[in-house]
């Protein structure tokens, strides 16, 4: 353990259980020292998330539904009374019917897409504007998107859409916030085995063509994806904001598959 989030304290959001990015994430901070609080919605992920901050040493938890003012204002309204301050915060939330994340993203529905678009990205906005009210002396914000925002992937429909404008939000965010000394960057890793993953219709295949193709010929693993996080979170990213970090084995780099796929 090398101490490097020691003596900062902050908000994790989205975890779902042990195979979320998200839990990747609390996990590598937790380890270098990071004092932690943990959000989840609904009573059922309570349940889930309760054993894993207890094995950080974390009994701060928060119900929180992000498309609730009352909800969100509760959170922020906790961590103010139980810290007075934080440091950074950790977005990992996403949302779109599982239904829609098949076949083909012109059958989009305007009430799925509102859904999405809310969830996806506006989240990530809000969660911005009321950390950085507990950020006096500057910190760091972190959230998750994928390389579907910005190159068409089968089945991923509104979710690109949902991915390119959080992205687009965390360049605006790093511009409002950095005179606050308040970084704010996006990790996107390849994709991964995770619950919200497998909803994707097709998640294996693709989760088999990135692994084999990927200049690394490997996917991400939450060890990678925690070590980025750790680094953007900590003193060492002190000069990184708006940012696009890609955890993927270096598959964006490329223009089509390996000679031996095709």
């Amino acid at each position: 353990m090398a101490d490097l989030m020691k003596g900062k304290r902050g908000l994790v959001m989205g975890v779902a259980n042990e195979r979320s990015i998200a839990w990747g994430i609390a996990s590598a901070l937790a380890a270098e020292g990071a004092e932690l609080a943990f959000s989840y919605q609904g009573e059922a992920f309570g349940k889930r998330v309760e054993p894993l901050a207890a094995s950080v040493a974390s009994d701060f938890l928060v119900d929180v539904d992000v498309t609730d003012d009352v909800s969100l204002e509760a959170c922020f309204a906790a961590l103010k009374d139980r810290w007075g301050t934080m440091d950074f915060l950790v977005h990992a939330i996403a949302y779109s019917d599982k239904n829609e994340l098949t076949g083909r993203f012109i059958n989009t529905s305007r009430e799925n897409f509102q859904k999405s678009l809310s969830i996806s990205c506006f989240s990530f906005i809000d969660v911005a504007r009321r950390a950085s009210e507990l950020m006096p002396e500057g910190g760091s914000l972190v959230t998750l998107t994928y390389g579907g925002s910005n190159r068409v992937t089968p089945n991923y429909n509104v979710m690109g859409v949902a991915k390119a404008a959080l992205e687009s939000a965390t360049r605006y965010l790093a511009n409002d916030l950095g005179p606050q000394k308040i970084r704010v960057n996006a990790i996107s890793p390849g994709p991964m085995k995770t619950l919200a993953g497998a909803a994707i219709g097709g998640a294996r295949a693709t989760f088999r063509h990135t692994e084999a193709n990927a200049p690394l010929r490997a996917n991400a693993t939450l060890e990678a994806i925690g070590g980025t996080a750790v680094y953007l979170l900590s003193d060492h990213g002190a000069c990184t904001t708006g940012e696009i970090i890609r955890v993927d084995g270096g598959f964006h780099v490329l223009g089509m598959p390996q000679a031996e796929h095709l």
